[in-house]
């Protein structure tokens, strides 16, 4: 039976910083993703406050990372971990594909899904007029109109790359614009960009081919109707932790608790990344839970010698 002596669930920075530092420390590692790695860093149009790149795609930095993980060989497996056992000193994986892996140590990293808005025809568009990535799917917008969901850093980052190749980009948010306000500015000073804050969204619908959404002002009651030929959806995230609730290690919304080592109150279960409960959730500030959570694993696996 393979066994590792850590298993790092999800390949984004967190989970590549960790395995990086895992490998350097002489731990055998398995990397885990049911998607390619990267995470979110993938979906963002730019960075610009990753220390020593200054501006660069976040598909690339992602390149970069899992290039370097693979120059240290460590494995990388696709695989949706359902559930994690106990099986005598080691943790069991199992997966939705018929998978199990065995590791000594698992490091949880499994990162944020977006929130969506549950209001009336938001799931009849999802995935066709509705997306929650302009990387993915601004493109077949260009010089067309669309719409933001949205006022933080991935809402005005995101705008500021579709502000560039639409026609006309409305954003709508139920508070003010509250990203980066260097980035707030630039986007504000955009001749093609009209911005509503403090909006509550009541529901979507189509008109004569267009996607329409109806919002009330929370400060004035005004009535408002915007149309466009699609609309991205930027109001947050939610932990992806439906797999661990059993360990009993989620706090009331749903994110990994951990100490300053990273540990959760579950022997030799870690979290690290956006997936933790955290007061800033940036990339920079996943690469060192990784690597805080990798040298705790380092600890805790000479501990069992």
């Amino acid at each position: 039976m393979m066994h590792y002596d850590v298993a790092i669930i999800g390949a984004g920075p967190a989970g590549m910083t960790a395995a990086i530092y895992a490998a350097r420390a002489n731990l055998s590692v398995l990397l885990l993703d049911k998607l390619a790695p990267g995470g979110q860093v993938i979906n963002t149009y730019e960075i610009q406050n990753y220390t020593g790149m200054g501006t660069i795609e976040g598909a690339d930095l992602a390149i970069k990372m899992f290039e370097h993980t693979q120059e240290l060989g460590i494995p990388f497996d696709y695989c949706t971990v359902d559930a994690i056992q106990t099986e005598g000193s080691l943790k069991k994986l199992i997966c939705q594909e018929g998978s199990v892996h065995y590791a000594k140590a698992v490091i949880l990293a499994t990162g944020t899904k977006p929130r969506m808005l549950g209001v009336p025809g938001e799931l009849d568009f999802a995935g066709s007029k509705i997306s929650w990535c302009a990387i993915c799917d601004g493109a077949k917008y260009r010089d067309k109109e669309v719409m933001v969901i949205g006022g933080g850093n991935s809402a005005v980052e995101e705008s500021l790359f579709l502000a560039g190749i639409t026609k006309k980009l409305t954003i709508v948010t139920m508070l003010n614009l509250t990203a980066d306000p260097s980035a707030c500015a630039k986007l504000r000073q955009l001749p093609n960009v009209e911005i509503y804050e403090y909006y509550d969204i009541k529901d979507f619908f189509t008109q004569e081919g267009q996607l329409g959404l109806h919002a009330i002002s929370s400060k004035t009651g005004e009535a408002l109707t915007v149309l466009a030929d699609g609309a991205f959806e930027y109001i947050g995230l939610q932990p992806t932790t439906e797999a661990f609730k059993s360990l009993d290690i989620l706090n009331e919304y749903g994110y990994i608790e951990t100490d300053a080592w990273m540990a959760t109150k579950f022997a030799g279960i870690y979290g690290a990344g956006d997936v933790i409960s955290k007061h800033l959730r940036q990339v920079i500030t996943a690469c060192n839970d990784g690597a805080i959570a990798a040298q705790a694993v380092a600890k805790y696996i000479e501990n069992l010698k």
